[in-house]
């Protein structure tokens, strides 16, 4: 027979007839479960152990549970233990096994809200370590107690109810708990409302917690909260309790009409003046303060049919404040009665009674002042043309004195006239000018100019009244519109380009300027047959050739009109350059169009300019010439004694005549006969200046000391020429100067381009060789071979 090993339980031994597991056993009973009967033909099966049972928060320790054997080897040769929570598992050390009897004990106390059940496996082995037995399941069961009270999950409730809610209203609900076993009377909960006052109008479901109204009567204004102390037990409301508490509101409705605190109110209003306040209105309301139902409305039934009068709320003292929305005139009314009327933002419910003083009567006296004069137009807006002259009338800006039951004289002036351009009588608001304004002037806004008049009567403390006088000044069609610009160019071609677009402007303002109308002029009759003016828009016209046009420059004249009343109209010439152009319209480069810029010059012009240039050469050849044979002598020795002294100076000849200005040209034979013009150095008089000399350089160069020898001529020269050009009595340095003497008995010749031959082939160079050897290269080059 196989061995087991004998547990003894409390809770099995009542179906196996042992005692086991329960107070007060002096031995655990002993049991073999894995002991296996015979039967014929089968093996019989392990038994199945119920779990063990023991009660919670038991102190009598250590507390045996169960004692197991194996039937395998004698007592004292099997060790026994046993594992799992509670022995070397967390929680540790509540069970243990006498591992030579196999008795299990309880050593602490359980606590089944912590832990419920515990779970452990048996062994038994032999003195070796050797299995004697399988392992087997042993759970230990805690049984509930009821050492748990129950818990409210909030310690108040609040509840909200409007007042006067009927019978079975929904208020809130109390909830509570308990740690005890669930489902068992340990956590049987009851609700009960301890204490609420008198009378009893709220009650609380015993098993859901709701708390209701149970009758009529809630009344905010009577009692605005109630305090209500709940309880809660367990067993079914006989064992453990805990306590809460539950603050219900009644939520206040519109249940109380206002009413004001008496029938006529009496208050004083001062003419003349709006925006202030004039009395109070007091009012009685008994719902929740600052709510809908308690706000008053005010309504002005009767008394003021100009709607001078207003009436707010004050939302902190719920009282009417009466205003002034319009200032009131005491000679038109001295006494003002109103009726006023109050109600609630919110409705009034429906079974509320209503307010026996739910209107009240109120009085304005108005108080009597000194008013301010009144223009009777203001702002005045009056029109003048520009340029009106001095003394030109604008307007009579006067005012009346609204104080009919007092004399009173008013007087007027100016406040504000930033040009200084009018005159104001002062008796009578006459307003003249007194001087022409300035069409640029800074004060004039899009065409507008603003004076502010003052009307001021004689009562003390006096009164002012202030006008604005606006004056557009008219615009006058005093200009002509002019071409801008008053040039341009064209393809030659009538097909080529785009034409030319002429504009026009003007400086008067609309409606007398555009739109301009442009025309070709009616005094040049041949202008229509060769060109052709289409209008573009308001401002502009496109100009084109009828026909092939010489290239060059054309000036056409045009006639331009404005659209003023009346009209303005100008001839006006358009310098019109003409020029061959490609596909694209764009003049060609080396096209022969005269590029005259904004500035043509007419033929006329021209004649007199071609007339002056040859007179002038006239009156230049002769003393050209006589000068050129006076010196033919002096050269010849000269160039004889520079071949006998031959240096390598360069010469500088950098002027070459001062053109129309220049009439005298540079006198060669000063470099011949220095000392005969020695005396002709000394001039009378101061000399002319130069154009293009700066203004600091006016004085003459110091004289200079003529050369007495050939080699010095040389410097001589070069000295001269930069004195020449510093010079502001000569002509200036970058001027045409004519040289029209080149030497005369020269074995070279004269290099004039007048006497030169065509060819090089009819120059004789043979001279060269007689210059000496500085020559001998230009020699070889040019000379014969």
């Amino acid at each position: 027979m196989d061995a087991a090993l004998l547990l003894v339980l409390g809770l099995l031994a009542q179906s196996l007839g042992l005692l086991s597991g329960v107070p007060g056993l002096r031995e655990p009973g002993i049991l073999y479960p894995w002991r296996r009967g015979h039967e014929q033909g089968r093996v019989r099966r392990a038994w199945v152990i119920p779990p063990i049972s023991v009660s919670e928060n038991h102190k009598r320790l250590p507390y045996p549970l169960v004692q197991i054997k194996s039937d395998k080897q004698q007592m004292g040769s099997v060790i026994y233990s046993i594992q799992g929570p509670g022995v070397d598992e967390e929680p540790r050390g509540i069970f243990s096994i006498d591992k030579f009897t196999g008795k299990v004990s309880l050593n602490a106390v359980l606590d089944r809200e912590k832990t419920d059940r515990f779970r452990l496996r048996a062994f038994a082995l032999d003195l070796g370590g050797s299995t004697l037995e399988e392992p087997t399941d042993l759970e230990i069961v805690v049984v509930d107690q009821n050492d748990n009270r129950p818990v409210f999950l909030q310690e108040v409730f609040t509840g909200l109810v409007p007042e006067g809610a009927a019978p079975g209203t929904y208020v809130t609900r109390a909830e509570a708990t308990d740690a005890d076993e669930p489902e068992t009377d340990n956590s049987a909960l009851r609700y009960s409302i301890l204490e609420q006052g008198h009378p009893q109008l709220f009650s609380i479901d015993e098993h859901s917690g709701e708390i209701r109204t149970v009758q009529v009567g809630l009344d905010r204004e009577v009692v605005a909260v109630y305090n209500l102390t709940l309880q809660v037990a367990d067993m079914s409301g006989d064992g453990l309790t805990a306590t809460a508490s539950a603050i219900i509101t009644l939520e206040d409705v519109n249940d109380n009409a206002p009413g004001f605190t008496r029938d006529e109110f009496f208050m004083e209003a001062t003419e003349m003046v709006s925006g202030v306040d004039v009395g109070r209105l007091e009012v009685d309301d008994r719902d929740l303060p600052g709510s809908p139902n308690w706000a008053a409305r005010f309504t002005i039934l009767e008394g003021d049919p100009d709607g001078q009068f207003a009436v707010r709320t004050d939302p902190k003292t719920n009282e009417g404040v009466l205003s002034l929305v319009k200032p009131l005139d005491y000679e038109s009314c001295e006494q003002y009665h109103l009726r006023v009327a109050v109600q609630n933002e919110a409705p009034l419910q429906v079974a509320a009674p209503r307010a026996e003083r739910g209107q009240a009567r109120v009085v304005v006296q108005v108080r009597d002042t000194n008013e301010a004069p009144v223009f009777r137009e203001n702002p005045l807006q009056t029109s003048l043309a520009e340029g009106a002259a001095p003394g030109t009338p604008v307007a009579t800006f006067s005012a009346r004195d609204p104080d009919t039951q007092q004399l009173q004289r008013l007087s007027y002036s100016k406040d504000y006239d930033p040009e200084d351009w009018l005159l104001v009588d002062r008796a009578t608001g006459e307003v003249r000018t007194q001087r022409v304004l300035s069409p640029a002037s800074p004060f004039l806004k899009d065409g507008w100019y603003r004076a502010i008049i003052l009307a001021q009567d004689d009562a003390s403390p006096a009164c002012t009244a202030t006008g604005t006088l606006s004056i557009e000044i008219l615009e006058v069609n005093d200009h002509a519109p002019e071409l801008s610009p008053p040039h341009g160019r064209v393809c030659s071609e009538p097909d080529h380009g785009s034409g030319l677009l002429v504009g026009a402007t003007d400086e008067d303002l609309p409606p007398h300027g555009a739109p301009f109308h442009f025309q070709l002029s009616p005094s040049v009759p041949e202008l229509p047959r060769n060109w052709s003016l289409r209008q573009i828009n308001v401002s502009h016209a496109s100009l084109r050739p009828r026909h092939q046009v010489q290239e060059g420059l054309h000036r056409l004249s045009l006639l331009l009109r404005d659209s003023g009343q009346p009209p303005q109209q100008r001839e006006q010439p358009l310098n019109v350059t003409v020029c061959r152009c490609g596909q694209d319209g764009a003049c060609l480069p080396g096209a022969a169009a005269l590029r005259a810029g904004g500035a043509g010059v007419s033929l006329g012009a021209l004649v007199i300019m071609l007339a002056s240039a040859i007179l002038l050469l006239l009156l230049v050849l002769p003393v050209a010439l006589r000068a050129r044979f006076q010196q033919q002598s002096g050269d010849k020795g000269l160039l004889r004694r520079l071949q006998d002294d031959l240096r390598d100076n360069i010469l500088n000849y950098d002027e070459q005549g001062g053109g129309e200005e220049d009439q005298d040209a540079y006198d060669i034979s000063q470099l011949r006969h220095p000392t005969e013009l020695a005396a002709l150095r000394v001039t009378p008089g101061r000399p002319p200046l130069r154009r293009d000399a700066p203004f600091g350089r006016v004085r003459p160069p110091p004289p200079r000391v003529l050369p007495t020898s050939a080699a010095d001529i040389a410097d001589f020269i070069a000295d001269g020429l930069e004195a020449a050009d510093s010079d502001p009595s000569v002509p200036p340095y970058d001027t045409a100067l004519i040289y029209d003497y080149e030497g005369e008995g020269s074995a070279t010749g004269t290099l004039s381009s007048i006497l030169s031959s065509l060819g090089d082939e009819d120059q004789d160079y043979s001279c060269l060789w007689d210059w000496g050897p500085r020559f001998a290269r230009l020699a070889d080059l040019y000379g014969p071979p």
